[in-house]
């Protein structure tokens, strides 16, 4: 599939499909760097859009522009329960047909993943990933944590609802893993997950993975790289002149 098939495809509460508009999530002072990323880690469009985002900003750095990247908890299943359920159910619902996810391995091969959809066999809840990535946050790796469990998820089809599952994916990324298990198995920042999760939806976020800088609604969608530079160069653009 090229970049033009791709634009704007997201994830939502009734499936992945085409995509969203921006909205404001949080606006605050503009600086013009910081990149908020609302994803899930079972949306594939999320994993997608994240190598068209490195594209994008290996395009800008060139140009003196950079920017970090966050990323932000939302539920694609908030009421999944926590052991999961089987795979081909929520792939029917999800997808609607086999060739919708033919078109989505071609999307993911068209920016180099391998997606792996046949060892996928358990849909998860994805409250304990969200609770790694933002744990991951404190500790200044969090792109490579994102890294990891998308990739167990999507290309060796493992599931990222088991804690020890997600505490290898923290270890790939540098993180003690004893540690990370001990964080996984209690309860700490669930209630917050769900609150950011929540308030994303009220801030008018209904489908992943959507882009914000400096709480400036970009766009929401897997777009073409070429796209996400140009909306970065306006939205630092519309951003200094705010601040001005």
């Amino acid at each position: 599939m090229d970049d033009q098939t791709q634009t704007a495809a997201v994830c939502g509460p009734v499936g992945c499909d085409d995509g969203a508009s921006p909205e404001t999530l949080n606006p605050q002072a503009a600086t013009g760097t910081r990149i908020d990323i609302v994803s899930d880690a079972i949306c594939p469009w999320c994993y997608i859009g994240k190598r068209q985002l490195e594209r994008a900003l290996a395009m800008l750095a060139p140009e003196g522009l950079h920017f970090s990247v966050h990323w932000n908890p939302f539920q694609l299943n908030p009421d999944m329960p926590p052991e999961g359920r089987d795979r081909a159910a929520y792939r029917a619902m999800k997808f609607g047909s086999a060739e919708r996810a033919r078109q989505l391995g071609s999307a993911a091969a068209g920016v180099g993943l391998a997606f792996r959809q046949d060892l996928m066999l358990r849909t998860p809840n994805t409250i304990n990933a969200h609770r790694l990535i933002w744990l991951a946050g404190k500790q200044d790796v969090q792109d490579a944590v994102m890294e990891a469990v998308f990739a167990a998820y999507f290309t060796q089809g493992r599931d990222i609802g088991d804690l020890d599952v997600l505490a290898d994916c923290a270890a790939t990324a540098g993180m003690d893993r004893a540690a990370v298990a001990e964080f996984l198995a209690g309860d700490v920042a669930s209630q917050e997950m769900r609150a950011a999760d929540q308030a994303a939806r009220e801030a008018g976020v209904n489908g992943v993975p959507s882009f914000f800088l400096d709480g400036y609604g970009l766009f929401s969608g897997a777009m073409p790289a070429e796209t996400i530079a140009d909306a970065l160069r306006k939205g630092q653009q519309v951003l200094q002149q705010r601040a001005a």
